[in-house]
């Protein structure tokens, strides 16, 4: 008991860095696939209609099974159940890569989402929790968001190198060496935890409620696109999977040992930190996905030319990260540095809606690019800090649950929305006799214009509603310094 004490306080940078990567590696698998459809549809002979499903047989599983594993870490441990993760994803990975078809790949994908979730539910949690000094928490939450947001901005980058070079297996192939170092060096590395114990009862109504609910939810979300908003199934899915889950939020207010505590809600700051989250990233998958459809469709650039556009975006995000941020947010507090971030992110989605048809990467993209990897790692980590400020310690894995599933459903709707809004537009303008190209440049500005109508959302939401004062119980955003962890160890 005392060794893991120790190593616990003595070093709690290779905790977080750890946990940094493995957030890293599953934000790039997200990112890293949209490059290499083309590369999987010839491969494996995928029909257009089922190719969608490389995509949504990872986002469904994800995104309905965060707030499960998040609540069964703090229950059995958070280490056993981000391990547990990564032995999964890291598996499924590898049968990614080696299906011969359709069914094989799908399945696989889904799997590897279910792996995905596990991981990641709980790593906002263990990084919140690393510190208990300012600073130094401030320091750790921004090294997540960097991995997050960086992971994100790189996927198109590197799934353009490895489809290129070795071939689209090697974005699966790719997680395996990485996920079993994690693991290895994890179970030395990372503290143990208790957890709570199994003991004190687990509300397996509730987590089927939920975990059925948001996948369905989820499903309902990303098929609108094909199926469309108002047609019958979308209306009729829809309407079920809400309510699944407005029973899910009867029995949290009825059970013994809820499944998510209602009571985390009545903090101001968590509840406006996950709204400002969704819109946000609502907003931030357009920027990916449309930013990379604007350089292939619109300027002809190559897979890895186009992912090469993203590289000073996710350098801006780095430096700002990884080292401005902390600095302004001790200086400045986390609520001040948000809005300004907000407003920096809107700014550089209006300046992205005049991208012109005959444009150029360093004028119609890259000074926009650059102002959102300025405007996103100053807003990313504020909101994170001041909402996992208002926890708990030993219920921040079901609060990074909770905040893993608002960016989930954040992207998954945004994406879904902006995608119609665009279509629609694109298609107004292809009748209208435009050519392809002004067509769909018509279409992508409609859907920078309403990412930063979401982006203007969160700014008001965190204007009005976000305080930098934390609810009794959270770690204090001013505690004394101390470089101690407060994970429990054995």
């Amino acid at each position: 008991m005392p060794l893991s004490t120790t190593r616990a306080k003595a070093s709690p940078w290779p905790t977080v860095i750890l946990l940094c990567v493995g957030q890293m590696m599953i934000v790039l698998d997200q990112n890293i696939v949209n490059v290499a459809l083309p590369a999987v549809q010839k491969g494996l002979g995928f029909s257009s209609e089922n190719l969608v499903w490389v995509v949504n047989a990872y986002v469904v599983p994800f995104g309905g099974l965060l707030l499960l594993a998040g609540r069964l870490g703090d229950l059995i441990g958070r280490k056993t159940v981000f391990l547990t993760g990564i032995l999964l994803f890291s598996a499924a990975s590898v049968l990614c890569g080696l299906a011969a078809g359709e069914t094989e790949l799908i399945a696989a994908r889904f799997l590897q989402g279910i792996g995905g979730a596990v991981a990641s539910a709980c790593i906002l949690g263990m990084v919140a929790t690393t510190f208990t000094e300012r600073r130094r928490r401030a320091q750790a939450i921004a090294a997540y968001s960097f991995a997050s947001a960086g992971g994100g901005a790189a996927g198109p980058l590197l799934g353009g190198v490895l489809t290129e070079l070795l071939g689209w297996h090697w974005i699966f192939f790719i997680n395996a060496p990485i996920g079993a170092l994690l693991v290895l060096v994890g179970a030395r590395v990372l503290p143990r935890d208790r957890g709570e114990g199994l003991r004190r009862g687990t509300d397996f109504l509730g987590a089927l409620l939920v975990m059925t609910g948001m996948m369905l939810l989820v499903y309902t979300v990303v098929d609108a696109g094909r199926a469309g908003w108002g047609a019958p199934r979308t209306l009729l899915l829809g309407s079920l999977s809400l309510l699944l889950l407005a029973g899910f939020v009867a029995r949290q207010a009825t059970a013994v040992q809820p499944l998510l505590p209602l009571r985390l809600f009545r903090s101001r700051s968590l509840t406006a930190a996950n709204i400002v989250q969704f819109l946000l990233i609502a907003g931030m998958f357009g920027m990916l996905f449309f930013g990379t459809l604007y350089l292939q469709r619109v300027l002809k650039y190559g897979s890895l030319q186009a992912g090469s556009g993203f590289v000073p975006v996710a350098l801006v995000i780095a430096a700002v990260s990884l080292g401005l941020s902390t600095r302004l947010i001790t200086r400045f507090g986390p609520r001040t540095m948000l809005l300004l971030g907000l407003s920096l992110v809107v700014g550089a989605f209006v300046m992205l809606s005049f991208a012109r048809v005959d444009g150029v990467y360093a004028v119609d993209f890259l000074p926009a690019g650059l102002l959102m990897g300025l405007g996103f790692g100053l807003a990313a980590p504020a909101v994170m800090g001041l909402g996992m400020s208002a926890v708990p310690p030993a219920e921040s894995g079901i609060a990074s649950g909770l905040f893993n599933t608002t960016q989930q459903i954040g992207g998954a709707m945004g994406l879904t929305l902006l995608s119609a809004l665009a279509g629609a537009r694109t298609n107004g303008l292809t009748a209208a006799g435009r050519t392809e190209a002004e067509a769909l440049t018509g279409g992508y500005h409609v859907a920078f214009l309403a990412a930063a109508g979401c982006a203007l959302a969160a700014l008001v939401v965190g204007a009005v509603l976000l305080r930098a004062t934390p609810s009794a119980g959270g770690p204090r955003p001013d505690a004394p310094a101390s470089s101690e962890a407060t994970v429990p160890v054995a």
